[in-house]
């Protein structure tokens, strides 16, 4: 199949962002709008193809569904077509050694590709366009889109619709665990780990509406330069990116890469900007990183810095750009540009690996499109890529957006968080979103924070079940939360699972049960119960959890363990979050106090079961945040497993408070005398101190 690009004007003054609202409802709609290759807005829909996957997306770039003949009069096919969409900052794993990545809010695709053989086109005289890389297989396609777009273009622009969101409101340790975050990133430069890196902050809200009016909206009131709206192959991930910053542009063997790095409010002066050193100094660290990944892959002595620190507005916001140019060595692919230089320097930091331990080890959510790259490959205009920075994300009825800074030897914790805010809020104010208050507060408990990495989930699942009198016990809801962990990753469960299970439980009597599920397959171990006595927590910090599945990657909690004593898993802000086997319950006065059920912690099935037996007997239940103060003071703390039920547990280096025992046996008898006795006990205590 032989594809030649075509190219036709079309009539109609539409404004190019207002004309994106034809892509509502087309399959996979595309619209890039501002500085995209000289041009005011591309849009597209109807793709030819679409990347699988499981495919390498670096490859697809250098790939075409078919040959190609550029002979002939191309003057007017700027553009054409090629693959559009958007590259994860998760794929940076594919190409650096970097430890596993904080828990994923959403398991969503690293990446999303489309290759699109015809784009319609605004160029900066306000002239429309219609081009396409023209093949007989698709003529009648291809014509009818183009009548399609003639007939839209002469009319008016289609409406824009209404849609609502919550207030954007940190998730996990929020402001605190951020800051929290950034103090260890400065002790770490301090130690000479790195000389910066960029850490960031995620909000989120409920969303309801058409992400394609988030995006006309936010478009229209804040001009970005590198706005682009990429609508989902499959499943409902849509990208409302409104980045200032370009990534990659190549022009033949030419590549030209801005970095943005140094931030300030736009009401403020913007020469405190230009004169600040710590700003300065951050752009050029990564001028001189972007400098080193062009290296990579360009003619030595090629490179050049064409700008530095340049002064820039965007929506809500001063920021200082740079400007490095190279030109590549023969042969080079796009794939091996990519290669060379993802992810973006700008929101990683240098060096650029040891930046992404730090990025990995602490922050408290996975970053998906945001900070990855946004934009398209075309065999006749070349490669242009955004970094995905001030992104909205939509899927599943939520909104969630993406910010951060550079964080240097001379950070101030408070002035980064203040920075994210001030990022968050241009974002917010051009699409119509509010920001929910939330202080920035004192600096929070300081936690251990772990050096260990985090599991692995390329290792699978396992679901740890009692076996007594030959029968695994409430087998049912287990294999229903390692149903819903092997969905959500893509896992498969053999239909004969229970089965097996069965067997084994037969065969063992009285023990536990270890199920594994992993990409090789599934495995069954059996071993003796563990000591039921009381155990000690030793605090740890792991930002944002361990997350919602029970990984079969036991690493960092066996590193943190030792007879008697087992991790308290917390947040960067000290929030409490489980043990490293067992969920946590406090008492505290008449109230059974355990953290919520909010993505960052496994959700325990022995836990549920005890809060119901608590609620029976007597006990108010409360689900909310507990913090390391509430748990020095508790009247008991409760640590309970599948394998071990309900017993005590004291912070390490603490005393077991008295009523632990007592209420380990008021919760496992479900009696509302037992726990009255315990819930009096508690409130003399509380009188005498």
């Amino acid at each position: 199949m032989i594809a030649r690009p075509f190219s036709e004007r079309l009539p109609g003054e539409v404004d190019g962002i207002a004309a994106a609202g034809w892509l509502r409802d087309e399959p996979r709609g595309v619209a890039l709008s501002g500085a995209w290759l000289g041009a005011a807005t591309i849009l597209s829909s109807h793709p030819l193809l679409s990347v699988a996957p499981d495919d390498d997306p670096f490859a697809a770039l250098d790939s075409l569904p078919f040959e190609l003949d550029l002979g002939g009069d191309r003057c007017e096919a700027t553009v054409a077509g090629g693959w559009f969409g958007w590259l994860g900052f998760g794929l940076s794993r594919a190409v650096e050694r970097v430890p596993p990545p904080p828990p994923r809010k959403l398991v969503l695709p690293q990446f999303d590709l489309a290759f699109h053989d015809h784009v319609v086109l605004r160029k900066a005289d306000g002239s429309w366009w219609f081009q396409a890389l023209w093949t007989e297989a698709r003529a009648e396609l291809l014509s009818a889109r183009l009548a399609c777009w003639r007939s839209r273009l002469s009319g008016g622009a289609p409406p824009v619709g209404t849609f609502r969101a919550e207030p954007l409101t940190p998730v996990g340790a929020g402001l605190a665990g951020h800051r929290a975050a950034v103090t260890e990133t400065i002790e770490r430069i301090a130690a000479g780990e790195h000389s910066q890196a960029n850490l960031c902050l995620r909000l989120e809200a409920g969303f309801e509406g058409d992400p394609l009016d988030l995006w006309t909206t936010a478009t229209a009131a804040g001009r970005p330069a590198y706005a682009a709206y990429i609508a989902p192959n499959a499943g409902d991930h849509t990208v409302v990116s409104l980045s200032p910053e370009l990534f990659l542009r190549r022009t033949g063997r030419r590549v030209l890469t801005r970095p943005i790095k140094g931030t300030a409010p736009i009401a403020s002066d913007p020469e405190v900007l230009t004169s600040s050193e710590k700003d300065r100094a951050e752009n050029v660290m990564i001028v001189d990183l972007m400098r080193n990944d062009l290296g990579r892959v360009c003619q030595y002595g090629s490179i050049t810095v064409e700008e530095l620190c340049a002064l820039r507005s965007a929506p809500g916001v001063w920021q200082l750009e740079s400007s490095v140019q190279g030109q590549l060595r023969p042969n080079v692919t796009d794939s091996q540009l990519l290669r060379a230089t993802f992810p973006p320097g700008s929101v990683t930091g240098a060096p650029k690996v040891q930046a992404l331990r730090t990025i990995h080890e602490l922050e408290g959510s996975a970053r998906e499109t945001y900070c990855g790259a946004v934009g398209l490959c075309s065999p006749v205009a070349g490669v242009e890529l955004n970094v995905a920075i001030r992104t909205l994300e939509l899927a599943r009825g939520r909104l969630w957006l993406g910010v951060g800074g550079g964080i240097v030897s001379d950070s101030s914790p408070e002035a980064e968080v203040a920075e994210a805010l001030t990022k968050a809020r241009g974002v917010a104010d051009a699409a119509g979103l509010a920001l929910a208050h939330e202080r920035i507060g004192a600096a929070p408990a300081r936690v251990p924070f772990n050096r260990a990495e985090r599991p692995d989930p390329a290792q699978g699942v396992i679901e740890t079940l009692r076996v007594s009198a030959a029968r695994a016990a409430h087998l049912p809801d287990h294999l229903t939360r390692l149903r819903a962990s092997c969905t959500e990753l893509g896992l498969s469960l053999p239909a004969e699972v229970e089965a097996r299970i069965n067997s084994a439980a037969a065969e063992l009597g009285e023990g536990g049960l270890r199920l594994t599920v992993s990409p090789s397959g599934i495995g069954i171990v059996t071993r003796p119960l563990p000591p039921t006595g009381p155990m000690q927590l030793l605090p740890v910090a792991v930002p944002g959890g361990l997350g919602g599945h029970k990984w079969a990657d036991r690493g960092l909690i066996e590193t943190h363990s030792s007879p008697g004593i087992t991790p308290l898993i917390c947040d960067s802000d000290g929030s409490v979050l489980e043990a490293g086997y067992a969920a946590v319950l406090v008492a505290i006065g008449r109230r059974i106090v355990s953290p919520p059920l909010d993505g960052r912690l496994l959700p325990s099935l022995s836990r549920e079961r005890l809060l119901h037996a608590a609620s029976r007997a007597g006990w108010e239940v409360c689900l909310r945040e507990l913090s390391l103060s509430e748990l020095a003071s508790a009247d008991a703390i409760v640590l309970t497993s599948s394998l071990r039920g309900p017993h005590p547990a004291s912070l390490a280096g603490r005393p077991l408070p008295r009523a632990a025992a007592e209420l380990c046996q008021a919760l496992q008898l479900g009696s509302p005398s037992e726990a009255q006795r315990v819930q009096r006990g508690s409130d003399r205590r509380r009188q005498v101190q």
